[in-house]
């Protein structure tokens, strides 16, 4: 009997051993195909102007697989910003000046490619019998005053020589700016391209533009510093496809810029007229200015961030050299 027993429970175990293989072997595979599971595309997210235009400019090669990265339009850079705190976006173009702000709330951003910097493209401009930044004492200016239109307002009102309270301020976000002062909402708005060339054909008068403040005005691509481990891969694939871009119009001018004018709703000839506003700086300029061995960018942003501090539009300066971050241009092949 008791031969009997244990030979019955041997047949068990025998019996069991490929249906407990089975089972394990089924338990690693679903493992692996956990662990396997695609990461859910970067996002990235920027307004309307020349300078980010070279990120879709890729998309539109075929150079961003949407599995992996998606661009994501809006409508101000205020809402970029917010998009950006909240997790709703992984990485965004934005202006140095929105970059410090957003350091006060995220101090953990950095900046991994300069986009552009505007040399002319970013303007106050007026209605034609205001001649002049003086003559704006009294006036309506619209204004996104929580992105960089704060900044330039306050630059403007200090080289006229005039206060905050010597003139009505209109909140408006960018895309209010062309509508409002057709309809006569603002005397004056502080805006950028392409606004500015559409301003211009309805005879909008340019009383200051950002090549009065050269260095001032720099896009800059941030995300955030816990973003990076896990997007590696991703963020070095986005630049990469920006700096293939900007070979593309290097070599393909007129398609290039064709491309890029359908979503600025400007003509080709009207977008490669705004390039000429902004300077796009290349690879080697990107590695000098993030690695700072070319210092002017940290000292600019130095300078800016004091600035903004005496105008109380920043309460602190970040870590500069931690600000930005040369690991992605270095990347580049």
């Amino acid at each position: 009997m008791k031969r009997s027993c244990s030979g019955f429970l041997g047949w068990v175990r025998q019996s069991a051993k490929p249906v407990l293989t089975a089972i394990a072997t089924c338990l690693v595979a679903i493992l692996i195909s956990c662990s396997q599971q695609p990461q859910a595309p970067m996002r990235v997210g920027a307004v309307i102007w020349p300078g980010y235009e070279p990120l879709f400019l890729a998309r539109d090669l075929g150079y961003y697989p949407d599995q992996l990265i998606k661009l994501r339009d809006y409508p101000s850079a205020t809402e970029v910003t917010q998009a950006l705190r909240n997790g709703d976006i992984e990485s965004a173009g934005l202006t140095m000046d929105e970059a410090l702000l957003l350091s006060e709330t995220n101090p953990d951003i950095q900046a991994v490619l300069v986009m552009d910097f505007s040399s002319g493209a970013d303007v106050v401009m007026a209605r034609p019998e205001i001649s002049t930044l003086q003559a704006l004492k009294g006036h309506r200016i619209g204004v996104e005053s929580s992105a960089l239109g704060g900044y330039i307002l306050t630059r403007v009102l200090e080289k006229a020589g005039l206060q905050l309270s010597d003139v009505q301020i209109v909140s408006l976000g960018v895309s209010e700016h062309e509508q409002a002062f057709k309809q006569g909402v603002v005397d004056a708005v502080v805006t950028f391209e392409p606004v500015r060339s559409n301003l211009l054909k309805l005879g909008a008068k340019i009383l200051f533009d950002s090549s009065k403040i050269p260095g001032e005005v720099v896009d800059v691509l941030v995300t955030r510093r816990d973003l990076l481990k896990p997007h590696k891969a991703t963020m070095e694939k986005l630049i990469q496809g920006w700096f293939r871009a900007l070979e593309y119009r290097k070599q393909h001018p007129e398609d290039a810029d064709r491309r890029m004018a359908l979503r600025e709703q400007v003509t080709p000839e009207q977008f490669t007229e705004s390039l000429k506003l902004i300077e796009i700086p290349d690879l080697q300029a990107n590695l000098t200015l993030l690695g700072q061995t070319d210092a002017s960018l940290l000292k600019r942003t130095e300078q800016l961030g004091k600035f903004m501090i005496s105008k109380k539009l920043l309460k602190r300066l970040p870590s500069l050299e931690q600000l930005l971050n040369d690991e992605f241009v270095k990347s580049v092949e």
